[in-house]
C-alpha cells in the first residue's frame, strides 16, 4: 500500500472541497457518483491523500462533479484556515529563520500572466495566487520575489547558493541567492477571470 506524506497543502485542499461539497449538500458517495468514482477515493481527495490533487484537469472533474469551477475552489481554499506546522517542518530561507508557533498565517498575492511563455501549464490572462509562507514542492509552480521584477516557473531545486526553475519546455534558470527575495509557491490558478489591471 502506497503512504502519502503528510502535505499541509494538500490537507487544505481537501478541507476546502469538502466544505464545498457540504454546501452543496451532497454526501462522499453521491460527490464521488458524479465524477465516477468510488465514495472512499472521493474521501481520500478531501483528505489530501490523493495524488494529482494540483493538476487542473483533476480540479476541473473535482468541481464539475459540484456543479462548481476550479475558481470556487481556489477561492474557498483560500478562506480554510492556516494548518499546523509540525517543528520537523520549520524551514530556513534566504538565510533567515522563520520562527514558527502552531501555525503559519498564508501570506498570499496575486499575479496576471500577460504572455504565454508558461503554455500550457498557464497562458496570457491567468492569475496565479502564490503563498510566501509555503515553500514549493518540486515541479509545483512557484513566483520567486526579484528586485527586476517576479519570475515564475515550476520549482525544480534549491540549495544554499541557487533557485532553479524550468519551463514547461524544460528550459532551466538558475537564479542566484543574493539576488532574490521571498519564494511562494502557486496555490491556485484563476482562468476566465476578469481581474483589475
Amino acid at each position: 500500500m502506497t503512504r502519502f506524506r503528510d502535505d499541509p497543502q494538500a490537507n487544505v485542499l481537501g478541507q476546502a472541497l469538502a466544505a464545498l461539497r457540504k454546501a452543496r449538500g451532497l454526501s462522499q458517495a453521491e460527490a464521488g457518483a458524479r465524477m465516477g468514482v468510488t465514495s472512499q477515493a472521493w474521501g481520500l481527495y478531501e483528505a489530501g491523500r490523493r495524488p494529482g490533487m494540483f493538476r487542473p484537469d483533476v480540479q476541473r472533474r473535482l468541481t464539475a462533479a459540484l456543479d462548481l469551477t476550479p475558481e470556487d475552489l481556489a477561492l474557498e481554499t483560500a478562506r480554510q484556515p492556516a494548518s499546523p506546522i509540525p517543528a520537523a517542518e520549520r524551514f530556513e530561507e534566504g538565510g533567515r529563520a522563520f520562527s514558527v508557533k502552531g501555525y503559519r498565517e498564508p501570506v498570499r498575492r496575486t499575479l496576471q500572466l500577460r504572455d504565454d511563455d508558461l503554455a500550457p501549464w498557464a497562458v496570457s490572462g491567468v492569475v496565479l495566487v502564490y503563498d510566501l509562507s509555503v515553500w514549493p514542492r518540486r515541479d509545483q509552480g512557484c513566483v520567486v520575489e526579484t528586485d527586476d521584477g517576479p519570475v515564475i516557473g515550476l520549482y525544480h531545486r534549491g540549495d544554499r547558493d541557487t533557485v532553479i526553475l524550468r519551463s514547461p519546455g524544460g528550459d532551466k534558470r538558475v537564479l542566484e541567492r543574493g539576488h532574490i527575495g521571498p519564494v511562494g509557491a502557486v496555490v491556485a490558478r484563476l482562468e476566465g477571470v476578469d481581474w483589475p489591471q
